[in-house]
């Protein structure tokens, strides 16, 4: 366990040193991940004047959005297609490390990048976010951030049977937009609406903490939204396990 601590250490370091050499498309990146919640955080503001908890849901939101976006198509899948995955199979550590490693490395320079923008949000929209309710909200960030880097990872094992893994990939994205609380925050939706969303894996990905950290969500509803998060966390893990090692075969078969 030590020793895969040390491996994901070290290749977060090499690829975030790596990814400094293209600062200019982090930063595009960094606001193309922000138009979203901003866009939410227009439309919500003008629909709620006067909300300040609509208000900071959105920035929270932003914050998390760039702590968990995830870019496994464009890392595991693209090495699937060109043909990195095989040299990486001979590698004397675990496929995941480096794709962990460039996944973290990619958050740490979003969240770097992005501080100056959620900043300016939080001043422009009045967002108050409670330094309790703040820390309460963190071990769901985290968790949130495992359980989109599962999802997206799962979706990217795609490319193994198909060169559409970008689409499926993007399928997936529309889905944690409309769902997982970027559209609409699932706490104003009505009934049975909020209970099916708030039951889905999306929610988890992204809204929840948000939710909490606006101060939304108290006493045995947290409890329980943290039992959804760890619930999918290990059914889409224990899936992505399953989906890599059938994919490995196929992908050992056709390579023969």
């Amino acid at each position: 366990m030590i020793r895969m601590l040390r491996l994901v250490g070290l290749s977060i370091w090499r690829q975030s040193l790596s990814q400094w050499s293209w600062r200019s498309f982090l930063i595009t990146i960094v606001i193309g991940q922000s138009v979203t919640p901003l866009l939410g955080l227009l439309v919500w503001s003008a629909a709620l004047p006067g909300d300040s908890q609509v208000s900071t849901y959105y920035v929270a939101l932003l914050a998390v959005q760039l702590m968990t976006a995830s870019y496994e198509h464009h890392t595991l899948s693209n090495g699937i297609y060109d043909g990195t995955l095989a040299r990486a199979l001979v590698q004397p550590q675990p496929v995941v490390i480096d794709v962990i490693g460039s996944n973290l490395g990619l958050r740490i320079w979003h969240l770097i990048f992005g501080l100056p923008l959620i900043a300016i949000a939080a001043v422009v929209a009045g967002a108050q976010i409670d330094v309790y309710e703040g820390m309460l909200a963190l071990p769901a960030v985290v968790i949130a951030g495992a359980l989109r880097f599962v999802f997206t990872y799962l979706l990217a094992l795609s490319a193994l049977w198909t060169e559409r893994a970008h689409g499926v990939v993007g399928l997936g994205e529309t889905l944690i937009f409309l769902l997982g609380g970027t559209a609409a925050p699932l706490g104003y939706l009505p009934e049975p609406f909020r209970s099916v969303g708030q039951a889905l894996p999306f929610w988890s990905m992204l809204g929840l903490p948000a939710e909490i950290a606006a101060g939304t969500i108290h006493g045995a509803a947290l409890s329980q939204a943290y039992a959804v998060q760890l619930g999918w966390l290990v059914v889409l893990t224990a899936l992505a396990a399953v989906i890599w090692r059938v994919g490995l075969r196929r992908f050992a078969a056709v390579g023969a």
